[in-house]
């Protein structure tokens, strides 16, 4: 009689399947998203009417349609956002992030709108200046865009006048 060890493994439960199910590693992050912010905020949407809107022109890279937009200029927003509602009024085409990515308010609670799942490739124009950015695609409120710290840095870097 042979006593077994309680220590021994059956390999035939080793290679079950449902037991071990393959490790798969999380999808690689394509360049262009590894350039967005790990978590977005939005510092307010101004309803007392003191904001600053920009009138821009927003042109999609795949389709090359322009579309005129006003733009709320968000200095405490880390990212530069566009509306749901716009985007697909306008059938502007969205690319999918490989992870969500968060969104906050100034006042650290989560934004009602969600996390950002998708985003809009365009070419972004305002006056004389013009970059390609990514806008982050959600639900927005009144407001079609809002640029912020990220286009203000890139646009203040360049001396660009605003007003």
């Amino acid at each position: 009689m042979t006593i077994e060890d309680p220590n021994t493994i059956d390999s035939e439960l080793i290679d079950t399947p449902s037991l071990n199910p393959p490790v798969t590693a999380p999808p690689r992050k394509p360049k262009w998203e590894k350039r967005l912010p790990k978590l977005f905020a939005i510092s307010a949407l101004d309803t007392q009417g003191t904001s600053l809107l920009l009138p821009v022109e927003i042109g999609t890279m795949d389709t090359n349609e322009l579309h005129s937009v006003k733009a709320l200029l968000d200095s405490g927003a880390t990212g530069s956002f566009i509306d749901r509602d716009f985007v697909r009024s306008k059938g502007m085409n969205t690319r999918t992030l490989s992870h969500n990515i968060p969104v906050f308010n100034v006042d650290g609670s989560p934004n009602e709108a969600g996390q950002i799942s998708e985003v809009v490739d365009v070419v972004l124009r305002y006056k004389t200046h013009s970059e390609r950015m990514f806008l982050a695609v959600s639900g927005l409120g009144k407001q079609s865009l809002i640029l912020g710290y990220d286009w203000l840095k890139v646009s203040y870097s360049r001396n660009m006048i605003i007003m």
